[in-house]
């Protein structure tokens, strides 16, 4: 194995590793010392589910935190410099894409350390793949203002995108509002814009439909008021 820095991607939930990681990565685990993570405790639980018999306190971990700094990320990658590999893990799907690892990343690339991105879900990909909206140009925007007006205005903007640049737009919401999201929508997007719903994806709980707002006010929303999801529209 490459000496490196790994990004390590995890489940998007309760679903078992065998069905959304390789074997290969769990190699790869196996022989790293060093942790760069959102979240030590779930952290420490992800790599027991990968492999029960890793004995967690021989293992170093360093917090990204929010208020980690440019300079205490460069020390986390000491143990790179100095020939051991150094793994990134995040809360859920893949470090670095909407997800906290891009800083470390780039600290890395300035370094010429070299990075290896291993193969593991990603919440948004998988949500355009199953929407049946454009792949080829796609934008995400992370959450959207909490503010009513200001939040009606920017679903307005990306709505907007969806017609003159032919882009599907996604966003995301804290799960307890999801619903209030969805009747935003509702309210603001033309009839005809198609809006897709992927929720708890790769999860028991999967839920992944497709409709016109026309068509979505004829039906009823199920409940993911405690699910992540993910809304794309597009034309």
């Amino acid at each position: 194995m490459e000496t490196a820095l790994y990004l390590i991607p995890v489940t998007l939930g309760d679903t078992p590793i065998e069905k959304v990681l390789p074997s290969y990565n769990a190699d790869v685990i196996r022989a790293i010392k060093h942790f760069i993570v959102e979240d030590i405790r779930s952290a420490r639980r992800f790599l027991k589910k990968v492999d029960s018999s890793i004995n967690i306190d021989d293992l170093t971990f360093y917090p990204m935190g929010k208020h980690a700094s440019a300079d205490t990320f460069a020390t986390y990658l000491r143990p790179l410099e100095q020939g051991q590999s150094v793994g990134v893990i995040s809360e859920a799907g893949c470090p670095a894409v909407a997800d906290p690892g891009a800083d470390v990343v780039a600290i890395a690339q300035r370094k010429g350390l070299k990075v290896v991105p291993l193969v593991g879900p990603s919440s948004m990909i998988l949500a355009v793949m199953a929407s049946g909206f454009n792949g080829q140009s796609f934008a995400f925007n992370g959450y959207l203002p909490i503010e009513p007006s200001d939040r009606v205005k920017k679903l307005k903007q990306l709505e907007q995108k969806v017609y003159t640049e032919h882009q599907t737009q996604l966003f995301i919401e804290t799960p307890y509002r999801n619903k209030k999201m969805f009747d935003e929508i509702m309210r603001t997007c033309r009839p005809q814009t198609k809006l897709c719903i992927a929720a708890g994806i790769t999860c028991e709980e999967e839920y992944i439909k497709t409709y016109t707002i026309q068509e979505w006010k004829k039906r009823e929303l199920p409940d993911i008021s405690k699910i992540p999801a993910i809304f794309l529209i597009y034309k």
